[in-house]
C-alpha cells in the first residue's frame, strides 16, 4: 500500500532514534536530566534549588528532595490560579485530574505543551510506528481508530486553567490530521455522562470501518458489550470484520485477556500494552510475543527507582537506570518536562531486562495487602488469579481484595470480591488454586499460611455482574482513567461494596 510505504519511510527515522537510546541508555538519561535542569533554571523552583550549580546526577539528588503530591500541591495550586514560571518555564493551563491521595479526593497534575508533544503524543506515535513496522499491511492509517475519551471541564478559579482526564486533554490538543483517522468526534468522546457516551459512540462508530481501538481494558470492555447489545451481533468481528489492534493500558490486561479473545475470536487480532499515566507516557510493548514493555528514555522524563522495601525511610536510596536489578520491585520516581521534580508517582515496576531496559508494572505503592507481613502486591494477585482461572476454566471481569483481621477465635485471611464473566464450576477449588498460586509466588504469604496460624484460606465471594460498574458509577468514577482498586490494606472498599450492593 502506497500510504503505508510513505508512512513507514517517515517512521524509520524515529525507529532509529529508539534504537539509539536502547544502545545508549545512560547517556540519553544524563542528557535528559541536563536538558530539564537547563530549561527550568530560571523558574522559581530552579532558583530555589540552584539548578545552575548542579553538575551531575549526584548533585541533583543531593539538591532536590523526593516529592509526593502533598509536597507539590501548593505549587500546583498556584499555577492553577494563574501564576507561571513556578515549576516549569512554559505556560501551563492544562491539568490532568486523577484519583487522589489519602488527604485529597483528586490530584491535579500539570501538563505542559512539552509533555504533550514530546511525551504523550510521541508515545502514541511510537506505538503506531512500531506496530506498522511489524505489520506492513496494516490498515490503521487508512481506516478509523476508536478512542473512548474521558471528560473535562473549565476550572472555575481561572478561565485559562482547565482540567480533566488525560485522554480528554489529549483529544482537545491532538493535531487535526489525527482526527481524520479517529472516531467518535471530540464532542462525543468528551461527554461526561458515561452511559450517554456509550450510546452515541455506538450509533456513530458502527457505521465506520474501525480497525483499532485504544484505552483502558475495563471501560472498553463495557463499550464492546454495549456495541454487541446495540447491534445484536455475537462478537465484535461481526461488527468490524477488519479489526486488528487494541492498544491498552491503565490496568493489567491479564484479567481481561480471555474476555477479549471471546470478543475477537481471531488469531489476527493484535494487542499492544502501554504504560501511560497522567504524569507521562513511560513504556510500551515493542515485541508481540512479549508481555513486558520497553522503557522509553527520550520522552523528556528522567527516571529514578526506589527499592520498595525502602519506602517510608527518611532517606531511601534512589537508583538511576544503570544501577537497577532485574526481578526486583521498585517505586518509580520521575522528573518531567511539566515541572515534576523527583516525584514519586505511586506505581511500582520490575525490570525484566537491562539490555534493553524493559519493565512490567507490578502494582501501586498504595495497593497491596500487608496486614500480616505477607506483602502481597498486585502482580502476585494477577498471576495467582490467572493460575486459578486456568485450573478451573473461570474468566474474571473485575475483582478487589483486602484483609480479614484476626480475632480471638480465627486467624486472619484475605477476602476477595470477584465478578466472574464465567463462573468456576467449583468455587472451593478456585479458592484452593488461588491460595496455592499465591504460596508459589510469594514466600512471605506462604510462610504466613503455614498451619493457618497467621493466615487461613482466602475467603472468595462470587458477586453479581455489574456490581463493580454500579459501584464505580455511584462513586462518580466511570470511564477515563478511573480504575477498580485491586488490593487494599484495609477493608474500606470491601465494606462499602458489601454494604451498598451485596446486602
Amino acid at each position: 500500500m502506497l500510504i503505508n510505504s510513505i508512512i513507514n519511510s517517515f517512521n524509520s527515522g524515529r525507529l532509529k532514534k529508539i534504537d539509539y537510546f536502547k544502545a545508549n541508555p545512560r547517556l540519553v538519561q544524563e542528557r535528559t536530566l541536563h536538558d530539564l535542569l537547563n530549561q527550568a533554571k530560571d523558574t522559581e523552583w530552579g532558583k530555589t534549588h540552584q539548578f545552575g550549580k548542579i553538575r551531575d546526577i549526584a548533585d541533583f539528588q543531593k539538591s532536590l528532595p523526593l516529592q509526593k503530591y502533598e509536597d507539590v500541591k501548593p505549587y500546583v495550586e498556584r499555577i492553577r490560579n494563574g501564576e507561571q514560571n513556578v515549576l516549569w518555564p512554559s505556560v501551563i493551563t492544562w491539568f490532568a485530574k486523577s484519583s487522589g491521595t489519602t488527604s485529597d479526593k483528586s490530584k491535579f497534575i500539570p501538563v505542559s505543551k512539552e509533555t504533550l508533544k514530546q511525551c504523550h503524543f510521541r508515545g502514541g506515535y511510537d506505538v503506531l510506528a512500531i506496530y506498522a513496522s511489524q505489520n506492513p499491511k496494516t490498515r490503521i492509517f487508512t481506516s478509523k481508530i476508536l478512542t473512548l475519551g474521558g471528560s473535562h471541564q473549565i476550572n472555575r478559579v481561572e478561565n485559562d486553567s482547565r482540567y480533566g482526564d488525560l485522554s480528554a486533554i489529549m483529544i482537545e490538543n491532538i493535531p487535526r490530521l489525527v482526527n481524520l483517522v479517529r472516531t467518535p468526534p471530540a464532542k462525543i468522546a468528551l461527554l461526561s455522562d458515561f452511559d450517554e457516551k456509550l450510546e452515541k459512540i455506538a450509533k456513530i462508530s458502527v457505521k465506520e470501518q474501525v480497525v483499532a481501538f485504544a484505552g483502558v481494558p475495563s471501560w472498553n470492555m463495557a463499550l464492546m458489550k454495549y456495541i454487541l447489545n446495540y447491534t445484536g451481533k455475537k462478537n465484535i468481528l461481526e461488527v468490524w470484520p477488519k479489526m486488528e489492534l487494541f492498544i491498552h493500558g491503565g490496568v493489567s490486561f491479564e484479567p481481561y485477556r480471555e474476555q477479549y479473545r471471546m470478543l475477537f475470536p481471531s488469531t489476527e487480532m493484535n494487542y499492544m500494552e502501554t504504560y501511560n499515566a497522567s504524569e507521562g507516557f513511560f513504556a510500551l510493548q515493542n515485541e508481540p510475543a512479549s508481555t513486558d514493555m520497553l522503557l522509553m528514555l527520550d520522552y523528556g522524563v528522567f527516571y529514578e527507582f526506589i527499592p520498595v522495601e525502602q519506602l517510608g525511610r527518611e532517606n531511601p536510596e534512589a537508583l538511576t537506570i544503570h544501577n537497577v536489578e532485574t526481578n526486583r520491585n521498585y517505586a518509580i520516581v520521575i522528573t518531567t518536562n511539566s515541572g515534576l521534580w523527583r516525584y514519586i508517582i505511586g506505581d511500582t515496576v520490575m525490570f525484566t531486562s537491562k539490555n534493553p531496559y524493559k519493565i512490567i508494572v507490578s502494582g501501586r505503592t498504595t495497593q497491596f495487602i500487608n496486614a500480616f507481613g505477607e506483602e502481597v502486591i498486585v502482580d502476585n494477585a494477577e498471576n495467582a488469579l490467572k493460575a486459578a482461572c486456568k485450573e478451573t476454566g473461570a474468566i474474571i471481569s473485575e475483582y478487589t481484595a483486602g484483609p480479614v483481621y484476626m480475632n480471638s477465635v480465627l486467624s486472619g485471611a484475605h477476602e476477595w470480591l470477584i465478578e466472574f464473566e464465567k463462573e468456576p464450576e467449583n468455587l472451593e477449588l478456585f479458592t484452593e488454586q488461588l491460595d496455592k498460586a499465591l504460596c508459589s509466588l510469594n514466600s512471605d504469604y506462604e510462610a504466613k499460611r503455614k498451619k493457618d496460624i497467621t493466615l487461613r484460606m482466602p475467603v472468595v465471594h462470587s458477586i453479581p455482574k455489574d456490581t463493580f460498574y454500579n459501584w464505580m458509577k455511584k462513586r462518580g468514577k466511570l470511564g477515563g482513567q478511573n480504575k477498580v482498586p485491586r488490593l487494599s490494606n484495609d477493608r474500606r472498599y470491601l465494606e462499602e461494596i458489601k454494604r451498598d450492593f451485596l446486602g
